[in-house]
């Protein structure tokens, strides 16, 4: 049987490619072996430990903050009261006078700026532990020892901190904007609240231009850089204690505990640090009384007004919120996380 010329060439195409055919053909190959599948390229960078510890940390910050802030706020409004006429005098009280004078949205004044500071804040924070865990992880080993982890820990919670402040002090300006603190001469039931810009802009053109929006970061670094230090090396240590054996992680109930108890641990030690942190933040602020000239000085004036309870001032809602909100934290991140890290078949969710 004859064979008609347009079967041969199709018969060399299958075998060979002819002269003709060659670069095409290759260049097709080629741009396959070169360009894999689109998203399987995505799905194996989200799923790399540092981006995945991003995302993951993003989410977790956003699901601890509204979970507890209207006990954030009260926190803040505790701490920047002055000594006279105080309007918040215990936790049951104040939460019912925020509800009676602001009603549902006192609860949630700032929290969305809280959230717009807490999300990046929270990303840098656990993305930047896990560069820097990396740095330090000896050859051959896969966990840190315990000075390590402070270290790592620490050098996060600075990172985070310079990264965002300008948004913290904001959020803390938003949040006793309309409170009916006496000294501060208002009602706040008229008044228009000023927008996170608006605040930022406000503090550059009239209190001293940048540096107006990193007042206070010096006391919130001596703070911070402890407290994630504590926070991250007694979360692990806890969780390594509360892991069953032959399995990976604690469960559900074990990782909610593991991050209430490293949090209350971690806030009990250096409370102090963030009440000098608000503290310097409202330094400006007329009425509040509050005219401090360095840490020192602060400390020094603090304990001489108010005595030593003075620098745990708002300590009771800030340990209700500190159980819910890292417990939450801590599981959103893992659950996230292990999530993200599967998205890759070779990796496994630590």
């Amino acid at each position: 049987m004859a064979i008609s010329k347009e079967e041969t060439v199709i018969m060399a195409k299958d075998d060979k490619p002819t002269a003709l055919q060659t670069p095409i053909t290759s260049s097709m190959t080629t741009s396959a072996t070169a360009d894999p599948d689109f998203t399987l390229r995505v799905r194996k960078y989200v799923a790399t430990q540092t981006v995945a510890a991003f995302i993951a940390g993003g989410v977790a910050g956003a699901v601890s903050r509204t979970v507890v802030s209207p006990l954030e706020r009260l926190k803040i409004l505790y701490q920047v009261q002055g000594t006279g006429g105080a309007s918040y005098t215990g936790v049951g009280a104040s939460l019912a006078k925020m509800w009676r004078e602001e009603g549902w949205k006192g609860f949630l004044r700032g929290n969305g700026t809280n959230c717009v500071r807490i999300v990046p804040y929270s990303a840098v924070q656990f993305s930047s532990y896990t560069v820097y865990k990396g740095m330090f992880m000896e050859a051959g080993k896969t966990e840190l020892d315990t000075p390590r982890r402070l270290v790592a820990g620490g050098m996060a919670g600075v990172t985070s901190v310079v990264a965002t402040y300008p948004l913290d002090i904001c959020r803390t300006r938003l949040s006793i904007h309309t409170a009916s603190l006496e000294a501060l001469g208002k009602t706040g039931q008229h008044i228009k609240i000023p927008g996170m810009w608006e605040t930022m802009i406000h503090m550059y053109k009239n209190e001293g231009g940048v540096l107006a929006l990193y007042r206070g970061m010096i006391p919130t670094l001596a703070g911070v850089a402890p407290y994630v230090g504590l926070n991250f090396a007694c979360y692990e240590q806890i969780r390594e204690w509360m892991t069953p054996e032959g399995e990976r992680g604690p469960g559900p109930f074990g990782k909610l505990a593991c991050g209430a108890l490293s949090g209350a641990i971690a806030q009990t030690f250096t409370y102090p640090f963030d009440l000098l942190r608000r503290r310097f933040q409202v330094n400006t602020m007329s009425g509040l009384g509050f005219k401090y000239n360095s840490i020192f000085h602060a400390i020094s004036s603090i304990i001489r007004q108010e005595g030593l309870r003075g620098m745990y001032k708002g300590v009771v809602p800030n340990l209700l919120k500190v159980a819910p909100s890292m417990a939450s934290s801590w599981f959103s991140y893992e659950l996230v996380k292990d999530l993200l890290v599967t998205f890759d078949p070779d990796n496994k969710p630590i």
